[in-house]
């Protein structure tokens, strides 16, 4: 096999937490498949951090910005010499307008409501054209949205929130957003909530290590004493994370998909 061959023939994930809105950063990871099993190639907290490839997760405050699928596609590539095979994207998608719930946030819900992951509901506001463009783009670039099983290159929408009740066997969704630790923990102080929320990141971290080689080293926790804005951001890589590892699932054929054909979230299944 030649080598052009031979990167065409390996799988690569690009993961993206996409923001509802262009001014609030979006997290980027990417993740590719070796000789030893899948590996975390590329993580960065903002599309501007992950096309410029100037990859630092906490030192510099992320910036939010209009997604350009052409861009974050060639810098994959360029990233691992090698064309993505698989785009999952935390963000409602849809082959028509987004105006409300669709039949896939309501099944979601269904299956999840009462483990609290269940879906927001989208608008045509949020994230509305956003989401439009963003789905029209990847099309353009040749990553169709599937909804079911379909060909290769694609788009996929996945969901970070059941997808670690399934990663961690857990029985509800697990308490790793840093905005809302006040209401995890309210008897606590401030140091002591931080201290329970990297307790739960370095949770999710040495479950995707052990799927996805290279993340421990990539995300290592910020300091107690950081930053909002750096807490925010480890939490946007986290979850393009967590959106490249849902990717993997749904390759390796252990993910399924809720929705119709207009749009499915797709979730791996249990342990997987």
């Amino acid at each position: 096999m030649t080598r052009r061959k031979e990167r065409e023939a390996l799988k690569v994930v690009l993961g993206i937490d996409a923001a509802w809105t262009a001014t609030q950063p979006s997290g980027v990871a990417l993740a590719v498949e070796g000789p030893l099993g899948w590996k975390l190639s590329a993580v960065a907290a903002s599309y501007e951090a992950f096309t410029s490839q100037v990859i630092d997760v906490q030192r510099k405050k992320p910036r939010g910005s209009m997604p350009e699928p052409s861009a974050l596609l060639a810098a994959a590539t360029s990233l691992v010499g090698a064309p993505v095979t698989l785009v999952a994207i935390d963000m409602p998608l849809s082959r028509l307008p987004i105006v409300s719930r669709r039949v896939s946030d309501n099944k979601v819900s269904s299956l999840y409501g009462a483990r609290h992951a269940g879906t927001h509901t989208p608008s045509a506001l949020r994230p509305g054209r956003l989401s439009d463009d963003l789905t029209k783009g990847f099309a353009r670039e040749g990553y169709p949205l599937i909804t079911s099983g379909g060909t290769l290159p694609a788009l996929i929408e996945v969901y970070p929130h059941p997808a670690l009740i399934e990663l961690a066997v857990a029985n509800r969704r697990l308490p790793y957003k840093h905005g809302k630790a006040r209401a995890y923990w309210p008897e606590d102080d401030r140091l002591t909530r931080r201290r329970k929320l990297y307790e739960v990141w370095g949770g999710i971290i040495e479950l995707l290590e052990t799927r996805i080689r290279g993340v421990a080293t990539a995300l290592t926790l910020p300091d107690l004493g950081c930053r909002g804005y750096e807490l925010k951001a480890f939490e946007d890589a986290l979850d393009a994370v967590v959106c490249a590892w849902v990717g993997v699932r749904v390759l390796d054929g252990t993910a399924k998909p809720y929705g119709d054909d207009t749009s499915a979230i797709w979730i791996p299944n249990q342990g997987a």
